[in-house]
């Protein structure tokens, strides 16, 4: 454990997970937003559907964990909507299956501690032409993205509609991917966006909004920078103004 008991945020899911901390993505903006209040974690598996997610969830977060998160958030769904291969091989798992492991990993996560909170983030669109996969298509991201939000909505937990929200910006399909899937970081920027949204409007005690959420070791020190008028000053407060 890191620091005197900063809340922990845990990122889980494939791909969009994996890739949120590099080319200015959501999760080193929502690191970025939270520094020194949480420590934002990244268990992200690119490739990775809600199947083999599931086989999983219980040794990335263990029942008996000494310090359980105060907040996950999940994705998966991309990987599970592209069309079932002949071979039966590869990444696609059908809509109900789908339902019913977002389903268990939700109600694990639930019971890892009376204070952790989740969150999903439902499959996002894509650019059908600018992919490459075989078999992704925008449509199938939207039955999968409604099916977790109508899961969220009978469980009780925060769902972001990232498949609705990102396509409200006009010029979504050139500005927010690299590759037609992946996020560029204007679209980053949004779903950080909708993210931090939605953990504002959200009713938990106690509250999760880093503007509720106390600045760990502010306390004035002699050692913090003078400012023009002389005053001290930390970097912290300064990077603020």
């Amino acid at each position: 454990m890191v620091g005197p008991g900063r809340p922990l945020f845990v990122l889980f899911g494939s791909s969009i997970v994996q890739f949120s901390f590099s080319n200015e993505g959501w999760g080193a903006i929502l690191a970025h937003t939270y520094a020194r209040k949480a420590d934002v974690i990244l268990r992200g598996y690119a490739g990775w559907n809600s199947r083999r997610a599931l086989e999983v969830v219980k040794e990335v977060f263990p029942e008996d964990g000494g310090v359980q998160p105060s907040l996950v958030i999940v994705y998966f769904g991309g990987n599970d909507s592209i069309e079932p291969h002949p071979s039966g091989l590869g990444p696609h798992v059908p809509l109900p299956e789908y339902v019913d492991n977002m389903r268990k990993i939700a109600m694990h996560l639930k019971g890892l501690s009376g204070k952790t909170r989740v969150m999903f983030l439902s499959t996002p669109p894509v650019n059908d032409e600018q992919i490459r996969i075989t078999g992704r298509t925008n449509e199938g991201g939207r039955v999968y993205s409604e099916a977790c939000l109508k899961l969220c909505q009978e469980l009780g937990i925060k769902c972001v509609d990232l498949w609705t929200a990102v396509q409200q910006r006009d010029d979504w399909m050139t500005t927010c991917f690299t590759d037609g899937i992946h996020f560029s970081s204007e679209g980053s920027k949004l779903v950080a966006k909708e993210i931090l949204k939605a953990i504002e409007e959200a009713d938990w005690e106690p509250s999760l909004s880093s503007n509720s959420m106390p600045i760990e070791f502010c306390n004035d020190s002699i050692y913090d920078h003078v400012s023009k008028d002389g005053n001290l000053a930390s970097l912290f407060v300064l990077s603020k103004n």
